[in-house]
């Protein structure tokens, strides 16, 4: 009976399978499946934001948002009285609440007709992918 070896012949085959169960095992390690954090901003948040750098639209660009001063995103004038006066610094912590209910949070914002995302799960996806584009 003739017997093949498998494990080589097999290798350039299966090579591509491996290296991406590697990046899907990484990814997961790390909490979150690829690509997740950037649709959970991109269902909740791009329609008004980007994560580009200077690339401000209805709200202002979202690029290095964690420890920027509230109502100072270069470039963007359109704030609200309310969040150019805050006080707030963004963290995670504050961005949390403030994806959970903006008004909660700074009363009389811009963020019309946003109420706010309850899903604590895409809170913290849309927050992770913020801390990413730091």
């Amino acid at each position: 009976m003739h017997h093949r070896n498998f494990t080589t012949a097999a290798a350039p085959i299966w090579a591509p399978v491996y290296a991406a169960a590697i990046i899907v095992f990484a990814a997961s390690a790390r909490g979150q499946a690829p690509g997740v954090g950037p649709e959970a901003f991109n269902n909740n948040c791009r329609t008004c934001h980007s994560v580009k750098e200077s690339d401000n639209r209805l709200g202002p660009s979202l690029n290095k948002v964690i420890g920027r001063k509230a109502g100072t995103a270069p470039g963007y004038s359109n704030y609200s009285q309310g969040l150019k006066s805050s006080g707030i610094t963004w963290d995670e912590a504050t961005l949390d609440k403030f994806i959970t209910n903006p008004d909660a949070v700074v009363p009389n914002n811009n963020m019309k007709p946003f109420k706010g995302v309850t899903d604590e799960t895409a809170r913290a996806k849309i927050i992770a992918f913020l801390k990413s584009q730091s």
